[in-house]
């Protein structure tokens, strides 16, 4: 087993923040290595001996507090997220967002060509993960975080994680419509692509737009396609049965 590898944000947050990758860990072909998801058919002991990896190489405070992400916009704070994440929308862990002001816990998204990003305040006071998919983006998660995180919008950090990219994403017209229809300057985010009906569409673009309507200008990382670098990231989009990439975000206990 070769060494895991985790990519830092690039911002000025005084907390914890990783993204990981699939370089190293326990999981065999096709979920090979770094699998930290428990809903995609790979062996549950390697998930765990993954998770328990993951918890150990970042020194994390705490479980992360995993989600049952389901594409929505739903937040939820930390301490609603039932420690055993396959009790789902029972325990109210079906949300694709998560944030916190406590410190030691740990908000997590997973994702495999969906878009993670993390929010900070800058004075580190909260947190937030959040899972925007095409279909969470287009439904509103990114405001929704925002809106929930205690801070006003002008003191939150921002940071995009790897997702795939746009030379990558070739979605139909409905997605576009998704976007555009209400929001005409959201066009320049698809160009069309070599199939009719079809477009190549920017989620980092669209994100950073969506970002900013809410008041955070703070937004850093971005331009990591999972597509692309198979070495690296587990795509959905690329490979069909794929793993599962973890982006955390913590605050550092006292």
């Amino acid at each position: 087993m070769s060494a895991v590898q985790f990519i830092r944000p690039d911002w000025p947050a005084p907390v914890g923040a990783a993204a990981s990758t699939r370089l190293g860990g326990y999981s065999a072909a096709p979920f090979d290595g770094f699998n930290l998801g428990d809903h995609v058919g790979d062996d549950a002991h390697a998930v765990a001996a993954n998770r328990a990896l993951l918890r150990a190489s970042l020194a994390l405070p705490a479980e992360p507090a995993w989600l049952a992400q389901v594409h929505g916009a739903r937040v939820v704070h930390s301490d609603a997220v039932a420690a055993d994440a396959s009790v789902g929308a029972a325990a109210g862990n079906a949300a694709d967002a998560c944030w916190t002001d406590r410190p030691g816990a740990v908000c997590a998204v997973l994702t495999a060509d969906c878009l993670p990003v993390l929010f900070s305040a800058r004075d580190g006071s909260c947190v937030a993960a959040a899972h925007a998919g095409w279909r969470g983006l287009a439904g509103g998660v990114l405001e929704a975080t925002v809106a929930a995180l205690p801070a006003p919008p002008q003191a939150l950090l921002a940071w995009l994680g790897p997702a795939i990219g746009p030379a990558a994403f070739e979605v139909g017209d409905e997605v576009r419509a998704a976007f555009c229809d209400g929001d005409a300057g959201a066009a320049p985010a698809f160009i069309p692509a070599s199939r009719d009906g079809h477009w190549l569409a920017d989620l980092y673009l669209l994100a950073r737009r969506r970002l900013a309507a809410t008041g955070v200008l703070a937004v850093s990382g971005g331009g990591l396609c999972t597509v692309s670098d198979a070495r690296r990231f587990y795509s959905y989009r690329r490979d069909g049965a794929s793993g599962r990439m973890a982006c955390l975000v913590w605050l550092r206990r006292g």
